[in-house]
This record gives C-alpha cells, structure tokens and sequence, in this order.
C-alpha cells in the first residue's frame, strides 16, 4: 500500500532513496533538505544540496529550515499530514514534536550494523577500525542518537582493499531497495520493529582534521585502514619533500606489503613505506592542487626514492 511520505535528507548518499520511494509509488509529500551553501571561489555563489536538485527534477516541492526547534516549523511539517517521515543523511537534529509529527513515525537509514557505530561517520569508521562488514538498517527514530528500535537489515561485506568511497556508493543502493521493502512493509501493516541489543554499542565520531595524517608508526594493517576509510574524503595525507620543498600529498589507496624498516622510511624506488610494523604500498595519491593518480604517474613527477623518509 503506497504512503505518504516526508522525506528528509541532504547528500548524494540520500539521492538514490528518495528516487527510489517516488518510483515505488509513494507520495513524497515535501522534501527537507539542508539549505543551499556557499560555493565557488568567492564563495558567492550558493548550490542547492544533491537532495534539493533530485527533488526539483522529480517536481516535489521542497523546504531548507535551519531549525526544526521554532513551532512554527513543528506546525508546518505536521501539516503535511503524512503517514510516516524517511530520515537519510539529514543532517539536522528531529525534536520530539517532528517525531511525533507523522502517524506511524520516522524511518531512519542509518550505514551500519546498529548499535555498533551509532553517530556521525559509520562507514569510514568501520573500515578504519578494519571491519570486515557492515550493512544498512532501517530504524524507527527516537530521542536518543541512532538508539531506535530496527526494522530491517542488509549486510554488506568490506573487502580488504575497499576505500570508503566504494563503500559508501554500495550502502547508498542497498539502503535505497532496503528503505523501498520497509516502506512497504509499513503501508501492508507488516513491519517488525526488534529493541537493539545493549552490549556492542561503538559511536562513530565526526572525522576531525587533527587525525587524517598518517601516524607511520601505526602497524601496517592499521595505516592501510587509515587510508582507505578516508579515501577519497576528507583523504588521508602525509609530508613529502620534492626538490627541498616539502608538500602535504594526499593517499588515495593503497595495499598491504612485505618488508620492515624505520617507519615512514621509502623501502624501494616503488612507494613502498615501513610501517611500525610491516609495510603497506602507496597505489593512489594526490598531489596539492593536482588530481589523483596511479603511483607510477606519480613518480614520474616526484621521485620518492629508496630510503626516503615520510612525514
């Protein structure tokens, strides 16, 4: 039975759910989404989030508050008078009243295996942390953060050289079908709502700039997780020296290697660093102000040779 739905959302990660919903059917009553932000050079120009474009193509009508706290925003949304809200990636705190503003509640499509990494970062955390899976769910909000009781699950494997990019492109599409199934679920009268458990429970902080550069002293295993969770954003980085100038170059991708040495010490001639155990192989990186490229076109402009020593 097809709903009517507010959805709420804002990154190219929340795109595909919303398309999804208004192809199965369902009646997007209004999207929520950010408000535009500053772009260009100057910061002049102001761009409408990935959200806000896919629901103007789609012709719903569209709301940006900064605030869901005022009661005149509280009024609005519950004059939509819809049977359930789909949260994905929204971005701003829901107070009780536009939780209890729709009948049936708000439907929350949170990337992970809930209660490990409730919070803000849980894709790029599982992969740092070396997970070797994750998965969507499908949550029924309350007041607490990402504390609701869940109504469906999808796994999915990390692979061992997944970057958080790949990841976070196959949790969009899996929790965009899962999102459609629940929804549907909801409108037949069948979905099962199951407590989270009280043991497991991990928070996935914001990702701060402080801890993105590459600490080589770390195991290999740890850097090669450090670099892959956050790649391609906000990119993990370390200092190289290029003709007595040291630049801040971004790492990309890279593999776990064979070989010990001073950590941070270049191994070879082919980007293979020293970890404080065993070593891993830069694949990608990214120079400033340039794109990112295989490590062989990176050497051709920026020779790291044997015995070099990274920061």
């Amino acid at each position: 039975m097809p709903l009517r739905l507010t959805f709420m959302g804002t990154p190219e990660f929340s795109v595909p759910a919303l398309q999804a919903l208004a192809a199965a059917g369902h009646d997007i009553a209004a999207v929520y989404t950010q408000p535009p932000r500053p772009a260009g050079r100057r910061g002049l120009d102001l761009t409408k989030s990935p959200v806000h474009q896919a629901a103007e193509a789609l012709g719903i009508a569209v709301r940006t508050p900064k605030s869901l706290k005022g009661a005149d925003e509280q009024q609005a949304f519950a004059a939509l008078e819809a049977d359930a809200a789909v949260v994905v990636a929204y971005g701003l705190l829901l107070p009780k009243a536009i939780l209890d503003g729709t009948r049936r509640g708000c439907f929350n499509g949170h990337a992970s295996l809930l209660p490990r990494w409730r919070g803000a970062a849980p894709i790029q955390r599982a992969i740092m942390e070396g997970d070797r899976e994750t998965g969507m769910m499908v949550m029924k909000m309350d007041e607490g953060l990402d504390t609701g009781p869940v109504a469906m699950t999808e796994r999915v494997a990390i692979e061992p050289d997944m970057t958080g990019g790949e990841l976070h492109d196959a949790m969009k599409e899996t929790g965009a079908a899962l999102m459609v199934k629940a929804m549907q679920a909801l409108g037949d009268g069948a979905l099962v709502l199951t407590a989270q458990p009280d043991q497991g429970t991990t928070y996935a902080k914001k990702i701060l700039k402080d801890e993105t550069r590459v600490a080589w002293t770390r195991p290999a295993e740890a850097v090669h997780n450090h670099i892959r969770g956050l790649s391609p954003f906000p990119g993990a980085w370390c200092e190289m020296s290029f003709g007595g100038k040291t630049e801040r170059v971004k790492l990309l991708r890279s593999s776990l290697a064979s070989g010990n040495g001073e950590a941070g010490t270049a191994l070879d001639d082919a980007l293979t660093i020293a970890c404080g155990e065993g070593a891993v192989r830069l694949v990608e990186l990214q120079r400033a102000g340039g794109k990112p490229m295989p490590a062989k076109d990176f050497l051709r402009g920026a020779q790291v040779a044997k015995g070099t020593r990274l920061a």
